[in-house]
């Protein structure tokens, strides 16, 4: 039944919220990050691991939102970016480009999280040069059965307040002692809640959640691969935001959250592993097969890219065009990658490093 009025609380909410249960359940969400944080520093490139992981994160998270891609066609639109083909594609690189971006300006403003940044990812998102509603309508329904369950916000000056309230919440750590886990999903339930943009606001919450535990230093780069439990578990993730919001209750929606993050910590640490693995056998090969080709840099290449081209090579490793190719021809005759051709371009495959994020991905969808 709809309520149609929500009153949006003030954050923390006046409610009972580290009960027994959900600290244990944070205790063990922090075991997991700890891990996958530690982890992760021993991939010897960090851009290998935001690049690969954030496009695997933005699919997942676009097919919540009912955008669905192949792993070739996500691929394909990171490759050739100015294709006039592209459609749900696009959308999944566009939401990547947001999480960069997101990031890249987390660390320009010292670890802050603002309302500017909020916007500015949601612009890259949608492109679009747009801000905050300002336009009364926005209403949430059901999918199945098209009724509304939830009125956010109308008016744009109750938005600002709200969104003002939320970027002192997630950026005051003396505010309160409480968990940061916990914290993460009080500051998701109410970004969803207000609701402030005309589309985007689930990605952009999402987005939220990696960014939030990589300025808390729960991670050191947003590379958690959230989305993919969320989207194995929707009905239950749309069922608990609004039982908040219907009673009050909060312990069943923060232990959500907290499962799909020990969960998802404990995928993406076996993705971690499992890319970490292959780029050592993909050394080891380069060194005995084409030493007069192996760097560190090409290595590099061949995982920040699991689709490369000859231009990212020319410009990552600084060769000239005809020295790029040669390198990717040699690579394609050893097996090491595949050549394919679209039109008058040629692009190459890392096909164990992208038939490992298609067996996770599929893996976790299972789970």
């Amino acid at each position: 039944m709809l309520k149609s009025i929500y009153d949006i609380p003030v954050l923390p909410p006046a409610a009972e919220l580290e009960t027994v249960a959900v600290l244990r359940e944070a205790a063990r969400a922090h075991r997991y990050l700890a891990e996958l944080k530690g982890r992760a520093t021993a991939i010897p490139n960090q851009g290998i691991l935001i690049d690969t992981l954030s496009l695997q994160e933005a699919r997942a998270s676009s097919e919540i939102e009912n955008i669905v891609t192949t792993q070739d066609e996500m691929f394909q639109a990171t490759l050739f970016p100015d294709s006039p083909d592209g459609g749900p594609a696009k959308e999944v690189a566009l939401y990547r480009d947001a999480l960069k971006r997101g990031y890249d300006r987390l660390a320009e403003n010292q670890g802050l999280l603002t309302n500017n940044m909020i916007i500015e990812m949601f612009q890259v998102l949608k492109r679009t040069t747009g801000e905050f509603r300002a336009t009364p309508g926005t209403a949430l329904r059901n999918d199945a059965s098209g009724e509304v369950v939830y009125v956010p916000p109308q008016d744009r000056t109750a938005i600002v307040t709200h969104m003002t309230a939320l970027e002192r919440f997630l950026n005051d750590e003396a505010a309160s002692d409480l968990d940061p886990l916990v914290k993460m999903a009080l500051i998701h339930h109410q970004f969803e809640s207000i609701h402030p943009f005309p589309d985007g606001n689930g990605r952009i919450g999402r987005i939220l959640n990696v960014l939030y535990l990589t300025k808390a230093g729960l991670l050191d780069i947003p590379i958690l691969y959230l989305s993919r439990y969320i989207n194995a578990h929707k009905a239950e993730y749309y069922r608990l935001l609004q039982a908040v919001r219907d009673t009050g209750v909060w312990e069943e929606w923060l232990l959500y959250m907290l499962r799909a993050t020990s969960e998802t910590s404990r995928q993406t640490l076996e993705l971690v592993q499992g890319v970490g693995d292959l780029m050592i056998d993909y050394k080891r090969r380069l060194r005995t097969e084409h030493p007069r080709l192996y760097s560190q840099d090409l290595l590099n290449n061949l995982f920040r890219h699991p689709y490369t081209r000859i231009e990212f090579v020319q410009n990552e490793l600084g060769v000239v065009r005809q020295t790029a190719a040669r390198y990717l021809d040699e690579l394609a005759a050893s097996g090491l990658l595949e050549k394919h051709s679209q039109g008058r371009n040629n692009y190459y495959v890392n096909r164990p490093l992208v038939g490992l994020l298609l067996r996770m991905s599929d893996t976790q969808t299972a789970r």
